[in-house]
């Protein structure tokens, strides 16, 4: 089976997301997930306070294998949000 055929994103595996380093460096939990009504990009955030200084654009794969419980998410629609309370809560969307 390809990458592409498990991969459960519509978008591809190298579509760019942005993410903070909280998640990437301290290992917090994706909490938050939006998908820009605009342009389709994907942001992936913790409940920290985010800066500028703190983002980093990765790909949509790398976050997926950060996470695989976002592949829950993986059809939201664009201009959607989905958040959780903690890692092992339902995703509630907006």
């Amino acid at each position: 089976m390809s990458l592409f055929k498990k991969f459960p994103f519509k978008d591809k595996p190298n579509t760019a997301a942005i993410t903070c380093v909280h998640i990437l460096d301290e290992k917090k939990p994706i909490l938050f997930v939006s998908q820009d009504d605009d342009d389709g990009c994907w942001q992936f955030l913790c409940d920290k306070e985010h800066n500028i200084e703190g983002a980093k654009v990765i790909s949509l794969q790398q976050i997926y294998e950060a996470d695989k419980s976002i592949k829950k998410i993986a059809n939201l629609e664009y201009g959607k949000c989905a958040y959780r309370k903690d890692k092992n809560s339902k995703w509630n969307v907006q």
